[in-house]
C-alpha cells in the first residue's frame, strides 16, 4: 500500500482519498453518529425522569410523615 501512495501527489493522499471515503461511507457515518446522539438524548431523558420521580416521591413522603402512617 505504501508503494502505491509513494508515487502519488500530496493532494491525492490528504484530499482525494478522504473525500472518496466520506462519499462512500458518509451514510454509514451519519447513521452511527445519529444513533449515538439519540442514545445519549434518551439516556439523559431517563436520568432526568428518574431524578424527578425521586424528588416527587421524597417530597410527598416527607410531607406525609408528619401526618402519621396510612
Amino acid at each position: 500500500m505504501r508503494e502505491i501512495f509513494a508515487g502519488m501527489p500530496w493532494w491525492v493522499k490528504w484530499v482525494a482519498v478522504p473525500v472518496i471515503a466520506l462519499v462512500v461511507f458518509g451514510g454509514l457515518i451519519a447513521t452511527v453518529v445519529g444513533f449515538l446522539i439519540g442514545l445519549l438524548f434518551k439516556a439523559l431523558l431517563f436520568v432526568a425522569l428518574v431524578g424527578g420521580l425521586i424528588y416527587v416521591v421524597r417530597k410527598f413522603t416527607a410531607g406525609s410523615s408528619s401526618r402519621g402512617d396510612w
